[in-house]
């Protein structure tokens, strides 16, 4: 059985699980942030009030907090060192609520205190976004042409947007953590509400290791159709 088959055969195997991991993330995610939204944290704290203290705990005071729109949309934009809440955060005094907002302001302090792979992500961004924008027109035209070296550029530019999730990854576990440890000291909930605050951004971690997996699995698949290429052009 020629080996390309044979590794062909394993990544359509592995790929089965990675999927239905990701289903599982983007359905668990969803599923855990409704259900928390829907429990009132008893101190009646909101998810503006909540990113606030966390700032405030670890002495960051220039950072701008507003609403945004739409569900799932809380992020942290250091270009105008502003975190945005989406509307079912922002005003609500949920224990959903306050985890989200925690954990992005927990970005906001991993760049106000310089957190090493932070730094890391920050400087790889331009050339991942150059990546993502034109790796998959190298591989297509290398596909088309087929030219070996326009395929291995288009492998190479892909590869660079794996390696920003894998930096995403730490700094994702890093700014739950923050959160977290900061909601302890605060107090901003209860114990437990503070374990449902836990499921919630533990369920959002989860959909950046499915992220990641699925990246290095299409990687793989790359390689793979290079290296078969690479073998029959050899004969």
């Amino acid at each position: 059985m020629p080996s390309h088959f044979y590794y062909n055969t394993i990544y359509w195997i592995v790929l089965i699980p990675v999927l239905v991991l990701s289903v599982y993330a983007q359905f668990k995610v969803s599923s855990s942030f409704n259900r928390y939204s829907q429990v009132r944290s008893r101190r009646g704290i909101t998810g503006a009030q909540a990113a606030y203290e966390v700032l405030r705990a670890h002495g960051v005071c220039d950072v701008v907090i507003k609403p945004c729109r739409g569900s799932l949309t809380d992020h942290y934009d250091p270009r105008d060192n502003t975190i945005y809440l989406s509307e079912p955060v922002y005003n609500a005094a949920t224990v959903a609520a306050v985890g989200v907002a925690a954990h992005e302001a927990g970005h906001a302090v991993q760049y106000a205190l310089g957190y090493g792979p932070v730094r890391v992500r920050s400087a790889i961004i331009p050339v991942t976004q150059f990546g993502s924008k034109f790796a998959f027109i190298a591989l297509f035209l290398g596909l088309l042409l087929y030219s070996q070296p326009m395929f291995a550029v288009g492998i190479v530019l892909f590869g660079l947007t794996t390696v920003f999730q894998l930096v995403t990854l730490p700094v994702e576990f890093d700014a739950s953590a923050r959160a977290l440890a900061t909601i302890d000291g605060t107090q901003l909930l209860d114990q437990d509400e503070r374990a449902g605050a836990k499921k919630v951004l533990t369920a959002a971690a989860l959909t950046y290791v499915a992220a990641l997996l699925m990246s290095l699995l299409q990687l793989l698949r790359y390689l793979l159709i290079f290296a078969g290429r690479d073998d029959r052009g050899r004969r």
